[in-house]
Parts: C-alpha cells; sequence; structure tokens
C-alpha cells in the first residue's frame, strides 16, 4: 500500500511538471504574439529554474522508489516510464527556453510577418503535451495514438512557414536575421512535438506491447 502511495506522488509530481510545460510554450509563443518581454523573461528566469527543480526531484523519487520497494513487473515499468517522460519534459522546457530567447531578439525590430501558424502550432505541441501525459496517467491506447497522428499537423504547419520564410528572404535580404529566428522557433516547436510523440510510442508499447516507432502506428 504504501508503495501504491508513493507512486500516486509519482504520478503527481509529473503532472505537475507537464502542467508547467504547456504554460512556457503557451508563455513563449504568447510573449512573441503580444511583444511582451516580461512574459518571455519569466520562460528564462522563473520558469525553467522551476522546471529543472521538478526534473531533479522527479529522478530523485524514481531512483527511491527503486532502491526501497524493488518493485517488479507493472510498477517497475510505470517509474521507468515516468523517468523517460521527466527526461523528455524537461527537454521540452529547453526548447521553451530557446523559443523565447528568438522572441526577444525579434522584439528588437518590427515583425516580418504576422503571426499565424506558429501560434497553432503551439496550441497544437501544447495540447499534445498534456494528452500525452494524460494518456500515461490513464492507460489510454487510443488517445495515444491520436497524439501520434497530430505530429503531422505539426509537420504541415512546418513546411508552410519554412516556405513563406523562405520567399521572404529571397525578396530581401534584410529579412534573413528575422525570418531565421522564426524558423528556429517553428523547430523548437517540432521538437517539442516529436517529444510528446515519443511519450505516446512508450504508452502504446506499455498498453498494447506493441512497438510504433518511427510512427509505424498501423495495423
Amino acid at each position: 500500500m504504501v508503495l501504491d502511495e508513493r507512486l500516486s506522488e509519482l504520478r503527481k509530481a509529473l503532472v505537475e511538471l507537464a502542467t508547467l510545460v504547456e504554460h512556457m510554450i503557451s508563455s513563449s509563443i504568447n510573449g512573441l504574439v503580444k511583444r511582451d518581454r516580461e512574459l518571455l523573461n519569466a520562460v528564462i528566469q522563473i520558469d525553467e529554474p522551476k522546471a529543472n527543480d521538478l526534473d531533479i526531484r522527479l529522478d530523485e523519487l524514481c531512483t527511491s522508489l527503486i532502491a526501497q520497494y524493488q518493485p517488479m513487473a507493472r510498477d517497475l515499468r510505470t517509474i521507468l516510464m515516468v523517468f523517460k517522460m521527466n527526461e523528455d519534459l524537461e527537454r521540452m522546457a529547453d526548447h521553451t527556453v530557446n523559443i523565447s530567447q528568438s522572441s526577444l531578439r525579434l522584439l528588437e525590430n518590427p515583425a516580418v510577418k504576422p503571426l499565424i501558424d506558429i501560434p497553432e502550432m503551439a496550441a497544437v505541441a501544447a495540447q499534445m503535451v498534456t494528452d500525452s501525459i494524460t494518456a500515461f496517467i490513464n492507460e489510454d491506447q487510443a488517445l495515444a495514438t491520436l497524439v501520434c497522428e497530430r505530429d503531422n499537423i505539426i509537420d504541415s504547419l512546418r513546411d508552410k512557414t519554412f516556405q513563406e520564410l523562405i520567399d521572404l528572404m529571397r525578396a530581401d535580404p534584410a529579412n534573413i536575421p528575422r525570418c531565421l529566428d522564426l524558423m528556429r522557433i517553428a523547430r523548437n516547436l517540432e521538437r517539442i512535438a516529436d517529444l510528446s510523440t515519443n511519450l505516446c510510442e512508450e504508452v502504446i508499447f506499455m498498453v498494447e506491447g506493441k512497438i510504433v516507432k518511427h510512427h509505424n502506428i498501423e495495423g
């Protein structure tokens, strides 16, 4: 019973980190869209240290549970999954810092184009983070599969954004620095979505024992 309580504590901490990461994604993009330096600086100076502290706490919880209880079978798989998810969520937090840093540079000059596709990418990516953790907590293979499929939406938006930015750079070389920063932002959002997809592939394996790496989710 004690182990069950500790596992519940572990899941709660994981949800707390995922919620923070979702907030960091939204803040980094809202800071860019609203040209709000305070929001962007908060991601870097306040939220990222919180994410690092939660990362350390989760690592320590996982290690402690294994050392104290020597869990087997399902409990051990759960702890190892949380350990992997924690690593991926911490990397997502790092990507939001990259987005915020690029956004701060962009605010030094007028916008090169209206921001439409990048905020949409961010909204999809943030929901993918939330749903990947929900899929793990509820062992929901169907939701995990939907998250994997949403990666195609992110890829399409990235391709559209890149093409528009390439056209802008060709039209006027003065646009190049700002366009490159927007490309970096889109690339970081893509990486967040990829990490969410990785989490859901692990969930599908945990629930069904089926390997779906490289988005091979058919059949």
